[in-house]
């Protein structure tokens, strides 16, 4: 029998990889020629990097940058060198997580060490990023990105506009003469898994302004200052820009993703904008284990309704039913509505922990991995006899 895994990581507790090898574990006991193909998973979000990382052989990289408010963070990224693709989560140099919540504050707060991990990455010799939107705690529209990779964002005097939101109000000038040389040869790939456009009340400053700390005045403020840079921008660029058209450039879905960062990708870069699932299953190449394995296995720490609502272990079942496979799917907890995931392709899902017990001693990784080892264990004896019993019944 092939078994192939496909578990997100137990957030806390298991990466992706240690998952499945626990898993793996399990199911050998039950037959120890049973082939089992541990594989990576995540959806673009917090993970990725450590999944791809351990799943493609790739080299983890530290580097310090500026943070979401100018002050140094070590910022940890992934070279997968034989592709030449690194992968990048911006939350690790802008996102919300590195400040306190009163230090929020969307006016001030830039991505400018995002671009500086992405020359780094260039200077490595990468090509091909993937590169993680969610989480961000700024609006600045990816120009601070932009300006680590050499675009010049300018006021009326041709001086340099000030990092973060507030600068754009003064923007009057977009420049390139400065760009990286080497940024026109690079393709970005960027999960993004929100539809929201740049500008008006669904945009990011209306809708994800507040959780960044912005008052009812500073969104529109920044709303306003947006829809001047994408005038700009798409002034300059018509041709190369995928959001067509002058009243609806900055409606394009998913512009508007993390401050921003969405637009500044589309029209500044050869990106595409795609469902992090998506982007990782392709880059992964799992539907090239999934079409001859006999058992496709996915999971996730909590399995409920939203992972029917395209988490990623749905993205893997998805995938795997377009090869008439089974699916099972492994979770620390599950809850009552979970029964959304059997309708979204899960066939049938099983939670790990065994006994009482706190939170706290079921997210221990050594006490994790033997809860999943022992449930795969038995559920795949389970499987083992149902098939024999399938193959006797005919």
């Amino acid at each position: 029998m092939k078994i192939v895994t496909a578990i997100d990581s137990f957030k806390g507790s298991m990466s992706s990889i240690e998952a499945g090898n626990a898993f793996a574990k399990g199911a050998r006991k039950v037959d120890p020629d049973i082939e089992v193909i541990v594989r990576p998973l995540a959806d673009g979000g917090e993970g990725t990097v450590d999944a791809l990382i351990e799943g493609m052989n790739g080299q983890r990289i530290s580097v310090t940058v500026s943070g979401p408010l100018g002050k140094p963070v070590i910022c940890d990224y992934g070279i997968i060198s034989e592709k030449k693709l690194a992968v990048i989560e911006m939350s690790g140099a802008a996102g919300i997580t590195l400040l306190s919540e009163s230090e929020l504050s969307p006016l001030d707060t830039t991505t400018y060490g995002v671009g500086e991990v992405i020359r780094d990455a260039i200077g490595k010799g990468c090509r091909r990023f993937i590169v993680g939107i969610g989480g961000s705690a700024t609006n600045d529209g990816g120009t601070g990105m932009l300006s680590a990779l050499g675009y010049e964002f300018l006021d009326k005097k041709g001086e340099p506009i000030a990092l973060g939101a507030k600068g754009l109000k003064d923007l009057a000038e977009i420049s390139d003469e400065h760009v990286l040389p080497e940024l026109k040869d690079c393709e970005f790939l960027v999960a993004c898994d929100v539809k929201n456009p740049l500008c008006g009340p669904n945009g990011c400053s209306a809708i994800y302004g507040p959780q960044k700390g912005a008052t009812p005045e500073m969104i529109g403020d920044m709303d306003k200052w947006l829809e001047n840079y994408a005038r700009l921008a798409m002034a300059k660029y018509p041709a190369d820009a995928k959001c067509q058209g002058t009243s609806a450039d900055a409606e394009y879905p998913g512009t508007g993703a993390a401050g921003g960062m969405g637009f500044a990708f589309l029209v500044f870069t050869n990106a595409t904008l795609k469902p992090g699932i998506e982007l990782v299953l392709e880059e992964t190449k799992l539907a090239e284990y999934i079409k001859d394995a006999d058992l496709v296995v996915t999971g996730e720490g909590m399995l409920d309704a939203q992972t029917a609502m395209g988490k990623a272990p749905v993205g893997v079942a998805a995938l795997a039913k377009k090869y008439g496979k089974t699916v099972i799917a492994f979770a620390g907890g599950v809850t009552e509505d979970a029964a959304a995931c059997n309708k979204a392709g899960i066939d049938a899902y099983f939670p790990i922990v065994r006994g009482v017990t706190t939170l706290e001693e079921a997210m221990q990784k050594e006490t994790a991995m033997k809860n999943m080892e022992a449930a795969a264990k038995q559920v795949i004896s389970l499987y083992e006899v149902s098939t024999r019993c399938k193959v006797i019944s005919r």
